[in-house]
């Protein structure tokens, strides 16, 4: 059952996670090295780690639906396979 639920081979998990460490690290760099007060700076850096968050919060309640819709699914077939097996005989 685990490999059913998992589809995602290991370099393309290291793909994302090395994709995501560069942006993160490049908005850093873009707020810091901009020309701009220190306050706009700040808005700027909050701004993009509200975005960071909510992001990963998206993706986490995007993937839980899709787990719960998934064994719904399997719960539903289950049922009827079990009805036409009981009153297919």
């Amino acid at each position: 059952m685990d490999s059913e639920l998992k589809s995602n081979s290991n370099s393309w998990v290291f793909f994302v996670k090395v994709s995501f460490a560069i942006a993160l690290f490049a908005a850093a760099a873009g707020v810091v090295l901009a020309p701009v007060d220190i306050v706009i700076k700040g808005y700027m850096a909050i701004s993009a780690l509200f975005l960071v968050s909510t992001t990963i919060t998206l993706s986490k309640t995007l993937r839980d639906e899709h787990e719960q819709s998934r064994i719904s699914n399997r719960i539903s077939e289950a049922r009827t396979h079990q009805l036409l097996k009981e009153y297919g005989e």
